[in-house]
């Protein structure tokens, strides 16, 4: 058992992760709606969390229409919804793991500072895009000031020395709901060089998005997690950090995005394309499936 968590009796289980700082749109229907159905086909459970742990974003007002707009899709939940709010405590805990391990450093780079260290042709860095925008340079990782927790300042992970001694990160991975789960081999080498030092920990003092999604798949048992093309990049983030706290990795299955007429993804600014916008206008459940082809 680890950070409170158990393995239990095997039952397939997926579920839908919104954050409240906008309302859903088709895109959301798209993958809420795909994991609730997997996990309904599998006569398993379909669980919902609201990730509202940047509350400087999050609204009261958006959870009510998220929720509202699920019911109306015909969605329901297994147990009570999870909020994120509600547990840093665990997230804490989780950071004192790899923190006691020496796997994490302060850093007290500031976005400029980053950008001026990647665009200098001397540092001989990478700046090809990756799950958090840029490789970050390392210019804090051997620094002996940032060794020491600093108050305030975010928190990395070393990848190399999380890696080390391993030669590949690996998870389980469907290519569709219908197909057989393959497994997705990642070379370390890939990881350090192209994906980099991740924040676990923010300036705020809130948990980061990779580090919080990966303890609360463990906390509500999720055996499947069904996301858009757009997290996959994420994806042996993840695996990694499962592997350093010793928790279950899901299978993943990354379904494409849907796109607006220019071919463009969605994004809750697209307020043209709100669930809510097609209900006032006199849309049914069904119409939705329909406009996103399920």
């Amino acid at each position: 058992m680890v950070l409170g968590y158990r393995v239990e009796t095997f039952v397939i289980r997926t579920r839908f992760a919104p954050s409240p700082t906008g309302p859903l749109h088709l895109g959301h229907a798209y993958s809420a709606i795909t994991a609730h159905d997997f996990a309904r086909v599998q006569g398993g459970e379909f669980l919902l969390r609201i990730e509202d742990i940047d509350q400087s974003r999050a609204r009261p007002v958006w959870e009510a229409q998220i929720l509202d707009d699920l019911h109306w899709l015909g969605l329901t939940w297994h147990g009570p919804v999870l909020r994120q709010s509600e547990r840093l405590t665990t997230y804490s805990e989780a950071i004192e793991i790899l923190n006691a391990a020496g796997l994490l450093y302060c850093c007290t780079c500031t976005r400029r500072d980053i950008a001026q260290a990647v665009s200098a042709p001397q540092e001989g860095v990478l700046t090809h895009s990756c799950p958090d925008s840029t490789v970050y340079p390392g210019t804090c990782r051997s620094s002996d000031e940032t060794i020491k927790r600093i108050e305030g300042a975010p928190l990395r992970l070393n990848m190399a020395l999380a890696l080390n001694g391993r030669s590949s990160v690996s998870f389980m991975e469907l290519i569709s709901l219908q197909s057989l789960p393959k497994i997705n081999i990642n070379n370390t080498k890939y990881i350090i060089d192209k994906i980099g030092d991740i924040v676990i920990l923010r300036k705020n003092e809130e948990a980061a998005y990779h580090l919080a999604v990966v303890v609360d798949d463990a906390a509500q048992d999720i055996t499947h997690v069904v996301r858009g093309d757009d997290l996959k990049l994420a994806t042996p983030i993840h695996a990694v950090l499962q592997q350093l706290l010793g928790l279950p990795t899901p299978t993943y299955m990354h379904h494409p995005l849907i796109r607006d007429e220019t071919g463009k993804r969605l994004a809750k600014r697209d307020d043209a394309k709100a669930i809510s916008k097609f209900r006032a206008e006199g849309a049914t459940p069904a119409g939705i499936r329909a406009m996103i082809g399920l």
